[in-house]
């Protein structure tokens, strides 16, 4: 801590280079976890699917894959990834953007993810200086980022971020520093987790209701449920009026720009994450800022 007081810049530097690494796991938490869940899904129901009277008939094994293994390796030819080939964003420009042995494009999915996780590293630093609170801040704001990135692709925000999210939350409410909560005290860190998920499930039973269909999955409840035990319930208007207005602007420019149909899926989970992120780093002054203006 002396170090970031005597040289300020240091934090920040700091930050940078570790949200860049962040940011490279991030990718591949982002491409693994939906394979994982379906590789999880595919053999419970082998499982189930299984005679359970043959002695032959046995689910079918499949090779380790997680977080950790097997190694990072080209999706187009399968080259295992070197050490000196993975370093963030530097590695994709060095390469020029391509697989070092096929020369295959490489995403710019992989480069993008990883600036992102810096730049809420070095935003957060900005916002809460060389402080737990920053740290609590980095870890919120990286898993909101790798489950935008999830629901973009998949429209779904698996269980195995936002629960252990929401309940991390929970536990950070009841962390203090000079008597002073890191983000919000534990009674409307509760109050918020519930009043999260029940403001969406509500929504949810009357779309359906009114129109028959679902307007959203249960992840969105589960996401809206963990920012608001983050955050706390008096956080939760503003984010859900700003995902709401997000949504309506992004939606109408998809359909005019990219003629998409009005019945295609739209993830909401990104709304959610990014409004979060504005409450988080700016909620208490827009909501100083909009007492005034009716006042």
């Amino acid at each position: 801590m002396e170090v970031f007081q005597v040289w300020p810049a240091s934090l920040y530097i700091a930050v940078l280079v570790l949200g860049l690494l962040v940011g490279s796991f991030l990718n591949v938490v982002v491409h693994r976890v939906p394979v994982m869940l379906e590789r999880e899904w595919r053999a419970h129901c082998e499982e189930t699917l299984t005679e359970p009277h043959s002695l032959d008939a046995q689910p079918s094994k499949t090779e380790t894959f997680n977080l950790l293994w097997p190694p990072s390796s080209c999706v187009s030819c399968g080259y295992r990834i070197k050490a000196r080939h993975n370093v963030p964003v530097l590695s994709c420009l060095w390469l020029r953007g391509r697989c070092a042995a096929c020369g295959a494009a490489i995403s710019k999915r992989y480069p993008l993810v990883e600036i992102g996780a810096a730049l809420l590293a070095v935003a957060a630093a900005l916002a809460f200086g060389p402080t737990w609170q920053l740290v609590a801040a980095m870890l919120f704001a990286w898993a909101l980022l790798a489950l935008a990135m999830i629901d973009i692709d998949h429209q779904l925000l698996p269980d195995s971020i936002t629960l252990p999210l929401l309940w991390a939350g929970l536990l950070v409410s009841l962390v203090s520093v000079d008597g002073e909560p890191l983000f919000t005290d534990v009674r409307s860190a509760v109050i918020g987790a519930a009043a999260g998920y029940i403001a969406l499930w509500s929504v949810y039973q009357l779309f359906k209701l009114l129109t028959g269909k679902e307007g959203m999955g249960y992840g969105d409840f589960k996401l809206l449920a963990a920012i608001g035990a983050w955050l706390g319930w008096q956080m939760l208007p503003l984010v859900i009026l700003l995902s709401a207005a997000l949504g309506s602007v992004v939606g109408s420019l998809l359909l005019l720009s990219l003629g998409k149909s009005r019945q295609a899926p739209i993830s909401f989970g990104p709304y959610l994450a990014a409004s979060a992120l504005v409450a988080m780093f700016w909620g208490p002054q827009l909501l100083t800022w909009y007492a005034q203006f009716l006042g």
